[in-house]
């Protein structure tokens, strides 16, 4: 008789504990054990969670070896007298009579008496996986997968998502855990408590003095949150916002102006005393453009219609390296109820054009660079890996850690902000009719170099723009990024051959082109991968998207709207149609009513707070990959986000306005919030 030594470690999960029964059998190449039943009073010692049985080690007895293990299978079962419960294996070691170790990574919940299997931890493509009961186990899953994970076009020309009509429908798996659910609901009830109790979330009344503003969530704001509140009308804090607030992938270098944009050179102040023409030239001059919210049908809040600008801004980089705004026109039509405005004229009518320009932002920010290109994105990533890529492939095993909590925070988002009742619903100008007409056109001009920063901020014309860290940020990670995909998926790809012939790869490819980009070819992304780097390139932007991109367009959203004029949701009165006709009265009518600010306020405050169960990004607490190559590439990942960490860290010590969005320490691994 030989034995062969198990140890079992539960998942640190509330709840991820059983008092139940544990039965395993040890499947090999050469024959498979008996069920064993793990000795029953070890199992209140044992299957605690966090523990690991070591202490405890459990014994599977067999007439000779089992050749090379395969796969575990393992069920639950209830004791008598004892009640049915829930089990969160993470995963389970078995020592061979050789003593060579074998690792079955689990990390998912038991809930039921069935019996599961689960594949030894190398990583196996598909055409590696030569034995007949590996081969039936990886297809059992995926068929499992399917069913558990499918598509639904929720809404018509928005990339599809998980099928799911509340979060009790979401597997266990994917869902919060029992801290991050506390935390989550603990912290929106505090904030709205907060606000009803100073009677601020029923008023539909306006805003009579601007100071009074602050006492939304005064108590709540952070250093970032106080600069704004002190530096919002300045220019060049308004010009800094492009380069480093929540929304910094608008901005690009105009060469020529647009043709509905008629600024006329004797109108027009420009720093330094040169010529426009000479500026363009010379690349100091850069224009944002609203376009995509032209014409759209803005919403009806407390009765009252609102207004949603498609603005254009021009932008001058100074010789002192400031970006300062130089002109802006409300409207993308020019004519004589569309003045351009500029910095020469009366405080409130600049004052005004630029907080028309702010409200354009919130609304371009939230529904095309937060929601359709991190949320939407990273769930389309999500649900074609689950669906279509078995645990133990090593693009699983990669991309695994990047999926946390998405599926859960996006069935969230559609409950709760974006459903018929939801606060973007009814509190932001492009909320209802608009938002969907907004996604629709967003997608449709979405492309995958946009998606890529390298060549985004080249596309743009940005690349030598001063103080623009998060360009430098960016660019630095990506790169990190990349080098570590290219050496994990170079370790099991030696040729393109091999890509080419990995069928899951390319469904999990094919499905994202279908589902998340809806067919569209001309946006670029691959339908299918051919070559290595292709597949690298492809694999770096989903992780870079899901990891940093989110973090830079989502962490700061409190920081830069924690004071309301600085981002308004909506605004009441239509643009001037003439100079000479604002003032601060003016400006207060347009900000939108103190409920309209206290619900915004509140779903933005709680979209930037971080739960205590956050898994910065290049950490990763489910041990996935067992073979000694990934896990040293993985300390080395580790390495050069910690130095990137420190140089952020000391970079920020000389800013008047620290930029932490892309610090690897502040991000998380995956669209989490």
């Amino acid at each position: 008789m030989v034995e062969y030594i198990v140890t079992v470690h539960t998942g640190f999960l509330a709840s991820g504990s059983t008092i139940n029964n544990i039965n395993i059998k040890l499947v090999g190449t050469d024959g498979e054990s008996d069920h064993t039943w793990l000795t029953p009073w070890k199992i209140a010692l044992t299957f605690v969670k966090g523990l690991v049985s070591s202490e405890y080690s459990f014994y599977v007895s067999c007439p000779t070896s089992l050749g090379k293990l395969v796969l575990i299978e393992l069920d639950k079962q209830r004791l008598p007298l004892f009640p049915d419960d829930a089990w969160f294996p993470a995963k389970v070691e078995v020592k061979s009579p050789e003593g060579e170790i074998y690792n079955f990574p689990i990390y998912r919940w038991i809930t039921d008496n069935e019996v599961h299997q689960f594949r030894e931890g190398t990583a196996l493509r598909v055409f590696d996986d030569t034995h007949h009961l590996g081969r039936y186990s990886r297809q059992q899953e995926l068929k499992q997968r399917e069913e558990e994970y499918r598509w639904d076009a929720y809404m018509e020309g928005i990339p599809h998502g998980i099928k799911a009509e509340d979060l009790s429908s979401l597997p266990c798996e994917v869902r919060f855990s029992f801290t991050k659910e506390t935390e989550f609901a603990f912290t929106a009830s505090i904030g709205m408590t907060e606000l009803e109790l100073k009677g601020l979330s029923a008023s539909e009344e306006p805003w009579t003095n601007v100071d009074d503003i602050s006492q939304v969530f005064y108590n709540k704001w952070t250093p970032v949150s106080e600069y704004t509140q002190q530096h919002w009308k300045e220019d060049a804090f308004f010009g800094y916002q492009y380069l480093n607030g929540v929304n910094p992938v608008l901005i690009q270098r105009c060469k020529v102006l647009p043709g509905n944009f008629p600024i006329t050179a004797d109108k027009i102040f420009l720093h330094g005393h040169c010529k426009l023409t000479d500026e363009m030239q010379k690349g100091n001059i850069y224009l944002c453009d609203y376009k995509r919210l032209g014409g759209l049908q803005a919403n009806t809040i407390n009765g009252k219609k609102q207004y949603l600008m498609a603005p254009l801004v021009l932008l001058q980089k100074t010789p002192d390296d400031k970006l300062m705004p130089i002109a802006i026109q409300l409207k993308q039509n020019p004519a004589d109820d569309n003045p351009i405005f500029y910095p020469t004229d009366s405080e409130y009518d600049w004052l005004t054009a630029k907080i028309f320009v702010r409200s354009a932002d919130f609304n371009e920010h939230q529904l095309n660079v937060h929601l359709l290109r991190t949320h939407l994105l990273a769930e389309v990533f999500a649900v074609s890996l689950l669906r279509n890529v078995p645990m133990i492939h090593p693009l699983y095993k990669l991309l695994i850690p990047h999926t946390r909590y998405t599926l859960h925070i996006n069935i969230l988002a559609r409950l709760r902000l974006f459903s018929e009742t939801g606060v973007f619903t009814e509190f932001a100008s492009s909320g209802g009719e608009a938002m969907t007409t907004f996604l629709k056109r967003s997608l449709s001009e979405m492309t995958y170099t946009s998606l890529c920063i390298p060549d985004d901020i080249a596309e743009r014309g940005v690349e030598d723009v001063p103080n623009y860290y998060y360009r430098d940020d960016g660019l630095k990670l990506w790169d990190i990024i990349y080098k570590f995909v290219e050496g994990i998926l170079g370790h099991y790809y030696k040729s393109d051959a091999e890509v080419q012939q990995d069928t899951e790869l390319q469904k999990w490819t094919s499905d994202i082109f279908e589902h998340g980009f809806l067919s569209q070819a001309n946006t670029g992304i691959p339908q299918s991968l051919t070559t290595v780097a292709q597949m690298v390139k492809f694999v770096t932007m989903m992780i870079f998207t899901c990891s940093g991109q989110h973090s830079a367009v989502n962490s700061g959203q409190y920081d830069y709207s924690g004071w309301m004029p600085n981002t308004p949701t909506s605004l009441q009165l239509p643009p001037p149609t003439r100079k000479g006709t604002t003032s601060e009265a003016t400006m207060l009518q347009t900000l939108p009513d103190i409920n309209a600010t206290a619900h915004g306020l509140a779903a933005i405050w709680l979209l930037s707070k971080q739960s205590s169960d956050f898994v910065a990004l290049g950490q990763y607490p489910d041990d996935h990959f067992s073979e000694e190559v990934p896990c040293k590439m993985i300390q080395s990942f580790q390495g050069k986000l910690e130095l990137l960490s420190e140089f952020i860290k000391a970079r920020n010590k000389g800013l008047e306005v620290p930029y932490t969005y892309m610090d690897p320490k502040e991000i998380e691994n995956s669209v989490a919030i």
